[in-house]
């Protein structure tokens, strides 16, 4: 049973690049609690520091698919060295800024954004180069399954050094875990062989950010990734609400909690089937788990039970690390070889955009009609994503391994 997990720990660096790729991430889920602490101390306005962090996620947005060009085209460790830099400067003069001086705040976010290293693109476009067949999808599994718990983790360690030192300690944390991540991941690489990009081969496609979108059912699957994350971002906003409107917004934390659990404990009973995964299955399990939520909440079910959505927010919750995965190793196989990370740049942009999208149009259904319709929202961006997943395109034709970097 433990067949692709043990393949994917016999490949030659692969377990070291994982966690290093974990690892330069966590800052990703602490600096949003960071800054809300920081911005919302000096000028009392959640708004305003809700405003800061989304600037922020912008310049990340905007700048992912020009990152992944760059990590295309140079050296990884000096990509991720340099960006880290920029990064970590940034994000330590954003902690520094004396309060009265908070509008600048504003300025300086969107372009800390920018230099955000990309640890994740970068990650995800190497997994197809180390590893094959059952240890690749086993990779993508194992990575979208403890991304959960950096979910759980980077929030937890940064409101702990809130509580223990200060809300400006917490993000200059942040900013060192988001340097030692880039900079630790960019050595494993190097020593891997994998610092170089993947040299452009016969046949490929032209380094032009428009022939990119040429290539067959890519446009598909990078709407699918929109959707995917619209349909997640429905679900946790309506918890939320939820919560808020029954006088218990602490309890939005437990549901979040136990659906990561289900989504943990499902990504890691997936990897342990053999054979490629069957993406509209995963994204169908994962529509039918959100319809199931529907009529567990008002105005459908009057008096809702916490423990009845928790309980199917646990057994669904099952169904998403392994729809993610799947979703990331079939972008993966169909992303040009020496293209895959501005490919994985404008996943990380259209990740964002999912958020985007989908925060106004829960909003709007659950103001005017209640929790389980912007639940049925979010089910809906799912069983599009379904839809758009039941053709598969075809592979990359040029082979995903690179037989130079898989030698022990």
């Amino acid at each position: 049973m433990l067949g692709p997990y043990k393949q994917m720990a016999a490949v030659p660096h692969l377990p070291s690049l994982l966690a290093w790729s974990l690892f330069g991430r966590l800052h990703i889920t602490g600096t949003p609690i960071a800054i809300t602490f920081l911005v919302a101390g000096w000028t009392g306005s959640y708004a305003l520091a809700g405003t800061v962090s989304a600037l922020l996620t912008a310049g990340v947005s905007v700048a992912g698919p020009l990152r992944g060009r760059a990590a295309d085209r140079q050296p990884a460790t000096r990509l991720l060295a340099t960006t880290a830099a920029g990064y970590g400067i940034g994000l330590t003069a954003l902690a520094l800024l004396p309060g009265p001086l908070w509008p600048v705040a504003l300025l300086i976010a969107p372009l800390v954004g920018l230099f955000q290293p990309p640890v994740v693109p970068l990650g995800r476009a190497t997994w197809p180069r180390i590893a094959g067949g059952p240890a690749r999808e086993a990779t993508y599994t194992a990575e979208s399954t403890l991304q959960e718990l950096l979910f759980v983790i980077g929030p937890t360690l940064t409101a702990a050094a809130v509580a223990l030192v200060n809300a400006r300690a917490a993000l200059i944390g942040c900013a060192a875990a988001a340097v030692a991540g880039a900079i630790g991941f960019g050595l494993a690489l190097r020593r891997a062989g994998l610092e170089k990009p993947v040299p452009a081969g016969p046949g490929a496609v032209r380094r032009n950010p428009f022939t990119l979108f040429r290539v067959p059912g890519l446009i598909r699957m990078i709407a699918g990734t929109l959707l995917i994350v619209a349909a997640l971002n429905s679900v946790d906003l309506v918890m939320v609400a939820w919560s808020r409107d029954r006088g218990t917004p602490a309890l939005a934390g437990v549901l979040a909690a136990v659906w990561a659990i289900g989504s943990l404990t499902g990504g890691l009973l997936s990897g342990l089937v053999t054979g490629p995964p069957r993406l509209p299955r995963r994204l169908g399990l994962m529509a039918l788990s959100m319809i199931v939520i529907v009529p567990t909440l008002p105005p459908i079910l009057h008096g809702s039970s916490p423990l009845l959505v928790g309980a199917v927010l646990t057994a669904g919750g099952a169904t998403i690390a392994p729809a993610i995965a799947a979703n990331m190793s079939r972008i993966g196989e169909v992303a040009p070889p020496d293209r895959r990370g501005e490919v994985f740049g404008w996943v990380a942009t259209a990740t964002t955009a999912g958020i985007a999208l989908s925060a106004p149009v829960a909003g709007w259904l659950v103001d005017g009609y209640g929790s389980a319709a912007g639940v049925a929202g979010g089910a809906a961006f799912a069983v599009v994503a379904t839809l758009l997943a039941l053709r598969p395109p075809p592979p990359a034709a040029t082979p995903a391994v690179d037989p130079a970097v898989t030698r022990p």
